[in-house]
């Protein structure tokens, strides 16, 4: 796919998901195809007649988007965006495309934290791509990343995925560095609160950013872990998260799988 390609895409995508606030069906309308929409937010129910019917309770609640980086990857376009809908919020949203319509759409959100011990914010931070060249081969070491300490397959590997003790933290709760990471999993192990992940669904990049979307568990619930990395000089430099809770299924509104 060429680069004039994916960002029309990125422009799709962009506009569906600011349509939320503004409340003009228009790019709903024109970008999402109109009957082979899958819903994957077990929130709303499947088909864009539902997001079309969301839109005046989204705009009369004052719901906001403002889009901080946008990746796309093939025919996926993935978007770590800051909202305002019953408090601050912070998500992830992944829209598939087929012959330029949406045909798909995953996403992840977690309330804001204002206060955090590495004194960044869960959103800011560089947002520029660079590396293009080097979209695959960074997509390997994070996929690498995952599976050996995420999953747990080979823990003894964590330092060399890092550049010393070099690591700028968003996620909400984790100092900043290796040293950081450290002592927030140990915090976990001490306190018994379960923190697993057992699947990887998707691994979205472009240049020195990779997004993954993984299945886990995390203080006895199933929960849905996205995951954005920077990648510098095929180290590990900078984490973004979204962690959920995942819906039971009598609480959901579609019958699809949430990844």
């Amino acid at each position: 796919m060429t680069l004039n390609n994916q960002n029309e895409l990125v422009l799709k995508a962009t506009a569906v998901l600011e349509s939320l606030a503004g409340g003009n069906p228009e790019a709903i309308m024109n970008y999402i195809h109109p009957d082979q929409y899958i819903q994957h937010n077990h929130g709303l129910p499947d088909g864009r007649a539902a997001m079309l019917g969301a839109l005046a309770h989204l705009k009369e609640i004052g719901t906001k988007v403002s889009i901080k980086r946008t990746l796309a990857d093939g025919d996926y376009v993935a978007l770590h965006s800051e909202y305002d809908f019953f408090g601050p919020k912070i998500g992830f949203d992944i829209f598939r495309f087929e012959n330029g319509l949406i045909v798909e759409h995953w996403d992840n959100i977690q309330d804001r934290v204002e206060k955090t011990p590495s004194n960044h914010t869960m959103i800011d931070g560089p947002a520029t791509i660079k590396d293009i060249g080097k979209t695959e081969v960074n997509k390997a070491v994070v996929k690498s990343y995952v599976e050996n300490i995420l999953f747990g397959k080979n823990p003894d590997l964590l330092a060399s995925y890092f550049a010393g003790d070099h690591y700028i933290q968003h996620s909400p709760h984790i100092a900043d560095g290796l040293s950081g990471l450290g002592a927030a999993l140990r915090g976990l192990k001490e306190r018994n609160v379960e923190f697993r992940y057992t699947h990887l669904h998707q691994v979205i990049g472009q240049g020195d950013f990779v997004l993954t979307v993984s299945e886990g568990l995390f203080d006895g619930q199933h929960t849905s872990f996205y995951d954005l990395f920077r990648v510098e000089d095929g180290k590990i430099a900078e984490h973004w998260d979204v962690i959920e809770a995942i819906l039971p299924a009598e609480k959901r509104k579609n019958p699809n799988s949430r990844f």
